[in-house]
Parts: structure tokens; sequence; C-alpha cells
């Protein structure tokens, strides 16, 4: 049995039964407190998905993490930059009308969510690295041009390992 504090908790309730039979656990709401219960592996995989949710993403986007060829990643942005304004760092990677989340989302396959001093991140696990890498770099001042050169090369050579794999076979 596991608990967590859930600050926003709407969501939670309105999907509890969906989480649950996905997940396959009992969840009890007291509050903003959430307990769940079940097998260690379901309780373990609760965990990642509720602390997903917990972060901000959708239930239906959180319980994609079921699929273990997905994960999940929290950056925090002070241990990237030593700037105080944290709003400047949020600007960056946000960019003008959200293009450069959205950019750095198309091109790694991901979703972006952006909290006070925090970047949560659900995309493919191949690729989680190289979004991780993407992301700290902005926060640390690169360039966009550059950090979107960054992904396009990475796509771009796994999209060469995978044909030079098919070829192989």
């Amino acid at each position: 049995m596991d608990s967590m504090y859930f600050p926003k908790i709407k969501e939670l309730k309105k999907e509890k039964e969906l989480v649950e039979q996905k997940l396959g656990v009992k969840l009890t709401i007291v509050g903003k407190k959430v307990t769940f219960e079940g097998e260690a592996y379901k309780e373990y995989e609760a965990s990642i998905v509720l602390e997903a949710m917990q972060f901000g993403f959708s239930a239906r986007k959180a319980l994609s993490l079921t699929d273990e060829r997905l994960a999940f990643r929290k950056i925090p942005m002070k241990n990237f930059t030593r700037r105080k304004n944290m709003q400047e760092v949020r600007s960056r990677v946000i960019g003008k009308d959200g293009k450069t989340k959205r950019t750095i989302e198309d091109i790694s396959n991901s979703d972006v969510i952006i909290n006070e001093n925090t970047i949560g991140i659900i995309c493919p696990a191949e690729e989680v690295e190289e979004a991780t890498t993407a992301i700290t770099n902005l926060i640390k001042g690169t360039k966009q041009a550059n950090v979107y050169r960054f992904l396009e090369r990475m796509n771009a050579s796994k999209k060469q390992m995978d044909n030079y794999q098919g070829g192989s076979e």
C-alpha cells in the first residue's frame, strides 16, 4: 500500500474507475491524499502513472505509461541554469506562442508540460535521453535552432540505423 498527495485531485476523481481498471489497483481518495493498493508490480506501475498525473498530465496520457516503451521524466530547471528569473527560462522553453515546445514535442515524439521550476516529459524510452538533452540545452541557453538541429540529427541517425538493421535481416 502506497500513498501520494494530489494538489489537483479533480482529474483523478473523474477518471478513478478507468485508472483502477487499467492499473489493476484499488484507489482510495481522502481529501487530496490518494492511497493505492495492489500487487507489488501493479503498485510500482501505478506510482509512475499517478506521479505523471500529479505533475499535470491527463489520465489518458499518464495511463499510456503502462506501455513499457514509454518513459516519464522530470527535469528540474534550477539544476541547469544559474538564472534567478525562472520565468525567462520557462519562456525560452515554451517559445513564442508555444512554438519551441511544440517543435520539440513534434521532433522528439513527446508530450511536454512545464510547471513552476520543473519540466515533465512523456516520450518513447529510446528517445528520452535526446529529448532531455534538448530541453536541458535550451534551459542552459542554447539557441532554439541548434536544439532543433540536434533532435533532427538524432532522428536521422535513428532512421539510418533502422534502415541498416532492416536491410541486414
